[in-house]
């Protein structure tokens, strides 16, 4: 090349490099895409509403949520006896996925699938869903997919239809959800629903705790005929997050990722999301999970009244100044308001202290507890307000109570030969029968049928299926014998047990009597 040549070259290089200065400075960064566009540029160049720290903040925390408590939350796959329930009176439905859709037509007694959702509730695998998502499941038909899609088939551990609840176990470890308190939930405040509805999995949608303490009467219905046991129990947290069928079962989370209730129904008149929808509170949730992880069974305990909630004519009628209260309309005969001296007309208004203003809230603190339990009862009378103690019985009065106080754990029973619940040391005992003698090898004792979970007596290594043969170094041939022995003691008093198991051998196992 000439040096003529190279100049030229070197030249128009230079010609080059500034005119494409000139043009970058002139046109900005996209001046090339503008060029070939013919200058038009696509977008505002800034946000019109830039959202202020407190907003993406709170933007930041629904995030942290969500990504947070979708890691509890599972997918439950149903094979099924029958396709799918009728639908509810009143637009109100349940909200479980038969075969993707909400299934109305399908007859009864035909076999198919359901998709429901559930929350894992502990590390070993325990899930707790709605008693309607499994009720129907064939033996081994109930399938659980976890957040990082792996399926585990589920043990039923139990279920309870009277609050709508059933709990299942999966093998392996997991992240359990964290429990909120049932007095920190509040009207208005910011939640989230989280399950599968509609076949989607993982779905998050937001909304408010738009009331508590509803009741709309469909716990405890018999799909079939519509009839409603009298004994179920319903305090819903009322939400206008969206929930629609494959939610049933998935849970209602706060804005610190705690567990408040497990979404259950729906109102509306399509079977889909119309703003209205219900979650059983986390204190029951948590109630009857552990009752049923205890034994697969419910122990509950009732007044043995029927009931409705104060209105103006009431109050105004008994001389109440506010509209507050449960009216006892009917004593049952033999129950355990009976045996406390409860009567008709009398107003309830506080259990052990807390207020009770509607029949959904006695109802919610009556479900807390067992048979056996004492409660005190605040009750208006006469134009005065009165205290009546009472033990609660269960429905089939297996655990009817006397009103005796046993200062060593309340132990309460209605005859001799009845179980016992020593509900302070936290284990019931009952006679023995003649094939529990013959399989003991022993001819004296009280059989040890339920020990709770996390009591006094299971701390110091009692268990169920045993036999406890002496007490406080005395023989014990009948649970009411065991009873007195320990009404001998105070609190503070260690006693001492000696234990027969299974396999023949013994052991003592000294525990203190606790507080009465």
């Amino acid at each position: 090349m000439s040096k003529k040549s190279l100049i030229t070259a070197v030249a128009l290089i230079g010609v080059g490099i500034v005119f494409g200065v000139v043009l970058m400075t002139s046109f900005g960064g996209n001046a090339i895409e503008n060029l070939f566009a013919g200058g038009t540029e696509l977008g505002a160049a800034s946000p019109p509403a830039p959202a202020s720290a407190a907003v993406k903040a709170l933007n930041d925390q629904f995030v942290a949520v969500s990504n947070a408590v979708t890691q509890s939350v599972v997918s439950i796959s149903v094979k099924m006896d029958r396709k799918s329930p009728a639908t509810l009176p009143n637009d109100l439905r349940r909200f479980f996925n038969p075969d993707g859709g909400d299934g109305e037509d399908a007859p009864f007694g035909q076999p198919g699938e359901a998709n429901g959702s559930g929350v894992v509730i502990s590390v070993d695998g325990y899930v707790v869903t709605n008693n309607h998502v499994v009720e129907d499941a064939k033996d081994g038909g109930i399938t659980v997919t976890t957040s990082d899609q792996k399926e585990h088939k589920a043990r039923l551990v139990g279920r309870d239809p009277l609050t709508d609840l059933a709990v299942l176990k999966i093998d392996g470890s997991f992240l359990p959800a964290h429990f909120a308190q049932r007095a920190e939930i509040h009207i208005g405040e910011w939640v989230v629903a989280v399950g599968n509805p509609l076949g989607l999995k993982s779905t998050v949608t937001a909304g408010i705790v738009s009331a508590m303490g509803r009741g709309i009467g469909i716990v405890g219905t018999d799909d079939r005929s519509f009839e409603r046991n009298r004994y179920a129990v319903e305090n819903f947290i009322q939400t206008d997050a969206a929930i629609n069928p494959g939610n049933s079962g998935g849970g209602l989370f706060n804005l610190n990722g705690s567990l408040v209730g497990i979404n259950t129904a729906i109102a509306s008149s399509t079977g889909m999301n119309a703003g209205y929808g219900f979650a059983i509170p986390i204190d029951m949730v948590r109630s009857v999970a552990l009752d049923l992880m205890d034994d697969g069974k419910i122990q509950r305990g009732y007044i043995g009244v029927e009931i409705t909630s104060v209105d103006e004519t009431s109050a105004k009628s008994v001389g109440l100044a506010n509209v507050s209260g449960v009216n006892v309309n009917r004593v049952v005969k033999g129950g355990a308001a009976e045996a406390s001296g409860i009567e008709v007309g009398d107003v309830i208004l506080d259990v052990d202290g807390s207020k009770v203003k509607t029949l959904n809230d006695l109802q919610n603190e009556i479900v807390l507890r067992r048979a056996g339990d004492k409660v005190n009862l605040k009750i208006w009378r006469d134009g005065r307000e009165i205290t009546k103690p009472v033990i609660l019985k269960s429905t089939d009065g297996d655990r009817n109570v006397a009103s005796t106080d046993i200062k060593a754990g309340e132990a309460t029973t209605k005859a001799l030969d009845e179980p016992m619940n020593f509900k302070g040391l936290g284990f019931t005992a009952s006679p023995l029968s003649d094939d529990q003698t013959s399989m003991f090898g022993i001819k004296q004792g009280v059989y040890i049928s339920k020990v709770d979970r996390g009591g006094p007596v299971a701390q110091r290594g009692l268990r169920s299926n045993t036999v406890i043969l002496k007490a406080d170094g005395k023989e014990v041939n009948s649970p009411s014998q065991l009873q007195r022995i320990l009404a001998t003691k105070k609190a503070g008093d260690g006693v001492l047990f000696v234990v027969k198991e299974p396999d023949g051998t013994k052991q003592a196992i000294s525990v203190l009597v606790p507080e009465s």
